[in-house]
């Protein structure tokens, strides 16, 4: 059985998935800080752990569990499968009786600098996070709109300014410095943003690309180089000694007109680590589930499904389902 707190809660095993309080065993699906909490044991991949582990202490218990590795765990099978949305982010395949559950946390199947691209099995059941799950949510093409960002931090130079990038500080800030730096354009990131990139660079993940280099910000913009800091919702993302700069973000929500006077930039461009309405759809094909549970988007992604001939349901809060009917 399984129970939706913020989360999921499987009872068979009893495992917490991605539920950001603390519990005594769960599975974290990505570092981010609203999957995460102080829990007393901790599933997760070995790139995810290391995060986990700088964000919250370096004495939290872990159990790693590295890309299809199958765990052998209080009688069901659990596999950590990629899911491209940051470095170490995981699918969850839980296989119980024979029956298969399939977990996708934050995902997107699209190409990423920095993680590893989504592999999706087929399964029985499919609990899916559905952040876009609106067909007005449908993304130009990736390679468009890097180049529209590239092209437009060379004008923003050219013009004697500095480009400032917001970005969160785990998973777009790196994914941001890497287009930057495999275009040749060196980087200086926010201090925090800089120690989480050096865990990307211990875990394997090279930032700096093609000779530009990836440093800290420390108090003044250096001529030619891109500065990426916080979103502007932290306060921490102001840093002295800019000089004259033009501000950008890159969000899936810029796809919405009008989204760079609410998120206070003067560029916003439509590039996210979420799947988008399409991407949605060709999971559940790829999946090919008896049954689906969506969460953590808009109203209706189910009916979208069920129109396409899924059994689809949202997954309601503090309600208790049977794992597999």
């Amino acid at each position: 059985m399984f129970h939706y707190e913020n989360g999921l809660m499987l009872t068979r095993p009893r495992l917490a998935i991605d539920i950001p309080r603390r519990q005594p065993r769960a599975f974290v699906s990505h570092a981010h800080a609203d999957h995460i909490a102080r829990h007393e044991l901790a599933l997760c991949t070995p790139a995810t752990a290391a995060l986990y582990r700088h964000r919250l202490g370096a004495s939290r218990r872990v159990i790693e569990m590295p890309y299809g590795e199958p765990l052998d765990y209080q009688g069901a099978k659990l596999t950590a499968l990629p899911a491209g949305h940051c470095l170490g982010s995981a699918m969850l395949l839980a296989v119980v009786d024979g029956q298969r559950l399939l977990y996708t946390g934050d995902f997107k199947l699209g190409e990423s600098l920095t993680a590893q691209r989504a592999q999706p099995p087929e399964a029985d059941l499919l609990v899916m996070e559905t952040t876009f799950g609106n067909p007005k949510r449908r993304m130009p093409p990736r390679a468009e709109v890097i180049g529209e960002f590239i092209a437009l931090v060379r004008r923003i130079l050219a013009d004697g300014k500095t480009p400032v990038v917001h970005a969160y500080q785990l998973g777009k800030s790196q994914e941001v410095t890497a287009m930057l730096t495999s275009h040749g354009l060196p980087v200086l990131q926010h201090p925090s943003i800089y120690e989480v990139s050096r865990v990307y660079e211990r875990c394997g993940v090279a930032l700096g690309r093609e000779g530009a280099e990836v440093g800290a910000y420390h108090g003044s913009a250096l001529a030619g180089h891109v500065v990426v800091t916080l979103p502007r919702t932290m306060p921490a993302f102001r840093l002295a000694g800019m000089g004259d700069v033009e501000t950008i973000t890159l969000t899936g929500w810029a796809i919405d007109p009008g989204a760079r006077f609410r998120l206070k930039v003067d560029h916003a461009l439509p590039l996210s680590d979420h799947a988008d309405f399409d991407e949605l759809v060709e999971l559940v094909r790829l999946v090919r589930p008896r049954r689906v549970a969506t969460t953590h988007g808009p109203p209706g992604f189910d009916e979208q499904l069920r129109a396409l001939g899924y059994d689809a349901q949202p997954l309601a809060p503090d309600a208790q389902r049977r794992l597999f009917e």
